[in-house]
């Protein structure tokens, strides 16, 4: 391994190094590198120089992460070993100590679900406000369509460029997490809204949904669907634009939608993100199940 009498430069910029091999080769986002960074450093903090740290550094993090919740724990322990994975790669270390990092047992939550009631109930509400072609409601009944009509991540729909609206063919290009590009399908009922928002949209920005300094941010997108959340008699805790993308999905699957389909619709790049839907299926038929079977309410009696 790395001695400790290397000189400290060496050390200070593995992670530098580390983070820009994450940039170029795997194409990580902005904020999934300020994460990685965070992580590092962070433990950094803790155990000193991580490209020099020995096994029983890291086995001694457990205890300093002993009050953090086992997520938490698991993406940091993970950061680590894909750091020294890296070290081993490059040749800056000839052992590996991550294996001493504790290994939480992790339970990935289940996705809130939206009922097909709250969706109509969200959406009679929205075009309804949109009557009027009023610019600022029209605006988020097309956000309301191209959350839960093609199922886009928040920063991916805030950020599409005016160019990105559909003319001939049902298809846009979104860019998403890792500056992975893919197409989406727009349904004829968010191609019309989206229409109706051009025609009465009064910015010459390039950015789709304009805002005074670029385009409207993810925190005002929060902001606009939890108020029409709020508005349509919904508990607003319980709504997110996060929430619709979960919705998009569940009611696809619903539908019969393939897996593999469903995957390519969302940009995940690992079938097994994906595969958290068929749990939540599976949890709504059990529960209908247990609901509506004719035996349920005898073995209740």
């Amino acid at each position: 391994m790395i001695s400790p009498a290397s000189n400290a430069g060496s050390a200070a910029s593995a992670i530098e190094e580390f983070l820009a091999m994450m940039a170029a080769e795997r194409g990580a986002a902005a904020n999934t590198l300020a994460a990685y960074r965070r992580d590092l450093e962070g433990a950094e903090e803790l155990v000193g120089p991580l490209a020099v740290a020995e096994r029983s550094d890291l086995q001694a993090l457990g205890a300093d992460w002993s009050s953090l919740a086992p997520s938490t724990v698991a993406r940091k322990a993970s950061a680590l070993r894909q750091f020294y994975a890296f070290l081993q790669d490059e040749g800056l270390r000839d052992d590996d100590p991550s294996d001493a990092l504790p290994r939480p047992a992790t339970r990935r939550p289940l996705p809130k679900i939206l009922s097909h009631t709250d969706i109509a109930a969200l959406f009679a509400l929205a075009e309804d406000e949109a009557s009027d072609e009023t610019p600022l409601a029209v605006r988020t009944l097309a956000l309301l369509e191209m959350l839960y009509g093609s199922g886009l991540r928040a920063t991916e729909l805030v950020s599409l460029p005016l160019a990105a609206v559909p003319r001939d063919a049902p298809f846009l290009t979104v860019t998403g997490k890792g500056g992975q590009a893919r197409m989406v399908p727009v349904s004829r009922r968010a191609k019309a809204a989206l229409a109706r928002w051009v025609a009465v949209r009064t910015d010459d920005s390039p950015h789709l949904f304009p805002s005074r300094t670029g385009h409207i941010t993810r925190v005002r997108l929060f902001q606009l669907i939890k108020g029409l959340a709020g508005r349509a008699g919904l508990d607003p805790a319980k709504i997110s634009p996060h929430v619709l993308r979960h919705a998009f999905a569940t009611h696809l699957l619903e539908g019969g939608a393939d897996l593999r389909v469903l995957q390519t619709l969302l940009g995940h790049a690992d079938i097994a993100t994906t595969q958290i839907y068929t749990h939540v299926d599976a949890s709504r038929l059990v529960a209908l199940v247990n609901e509506r079977h004719p035996l349920a309410k005898a073995s209740t009696s």
